[in-house]
């Protein structure tokens, strides 16, 4: 039996230039998707796999999310005044409980294998998930507990994968494939941006990941790859081929990449649309845009 991911980390340290002036005075984690910040459905759906610890990465200018994961008695005891129960069943529900969430700071910005490098001490020797809340999954399951699913049965590392078009395999970390159902994929490499006639799949890895606690120690080993940072893909490589397998996971449904301006409009739409109080209205307000 393996052993069970009760862990995940959250890298939110990042400056969120692609969305300035917003993201000025509030991190991009904290925009929210409908009426949820990215951060929390990054929670929700952690929670939903059953995770039970939650570890945020975080920087300057950061502490919004520690206040939105915090009780707020002044807006609670406002709402129960105004008998606004459900609103203030909504606030609760998306607190974790007591205790389980920790806070550690990147303090200088050296790339993803870094801030998952941070939460070493924290995470311990175990299994642990890595989220990215800007890649953002609608789906009927959440795509954590799709992977937490296949871990249970495989073990090992797995990541979330989708099919990209074969000319954009230069924006995205690739595959390289042992074998293939159509649902999982037996990894033999990985390839950082490689160019579309050098790829070795279009399986793309997003912003999905459980990993084995070996990856600590190579990602202290790496140094610096592209960027100048240390990359976690660099450090994934190294987890490859050894006694524990690795997995990519198509799972099912469908990415939205919240780190893009269109991709967040499009994921506030395609999540409004998923919703019985307001999708209908919202499809009238889109018609008038045809």
């Amino acid at each position: 039996m393996h052993q069970r991911v009760r862990k995940a980390v959250f890298p939110v340290a990042g400056l969120g230039t692609r969305f300035l002036p917003a993201t000025k005075s509030i991190p991009k984690e904290m925009l929210t998707v409908v009426d949820k910040p990215l951060i929390q459905h990054a929670v929700e759906e952690a929670r939903e796999a059953g995770i039970e610890q939650f570890i945020f990465v975080t920087g300057r200018m950061k502490t919004a999310m520690e206040d939105h994961f915090d009780l707020s008695y002044e807006l609670e005891a406002t709402l129960a005044e105004r008998g606004k129960t459900k609103e203030l069943e909504q606030l609760r529900a998306a607190l974790p409980p007591a205790g389980n969430v920790c806070y550690v700071r990147q303090q200088r910005p050296l790339g993803l294998g870094h801030a998952v490098w941070c939460a070493r001490h924290l995470v311990g020797d175990e299994p642990f998930a890595v989220m990215l809340p800007d890649d953002l999954v609608l789906a009927k399951t959440g795509c954590m507990k799709q992977m937490v699913d296949v871990h249970a049965e495989t073990g090992g590392n797995v990541v979330g994968v989708v099919d990209v078009p074969r000319e954009h395999t230069r924006r995205y970390g690739i595959l390289d494939v042992a074998d293939d159902d159509g649902r999982l994929a037996t990894v033999r490499g990985l390839v950082e941006k490689p160019a579309p006639e050098d790829a070795p799949s279009t399986l793309s890895i997003i912003g999905r990941y459980i990993l084995e606690p070996a990856i600590f120690k190579h990602i202290s080993e790496i140094g610096r790859g592209a960027g100048g940072e240390i990359q976690l893909t660099d450090a994934m490589v190294r987890l490859i081929g050894g006694d524990r397998p690795f997995h990519g996971l198509r799972f099912a449904g469908r990415r939205y990449d919240c780190g893009d301006k269109l991709g967040w409009l499009e994921a506030n739409i395609a999540f409004a649309l998923a919703r019985e109080d307001i999708a209908e209205p919202l499809r009238r307000i889109l018609a008038e845009y045809r």
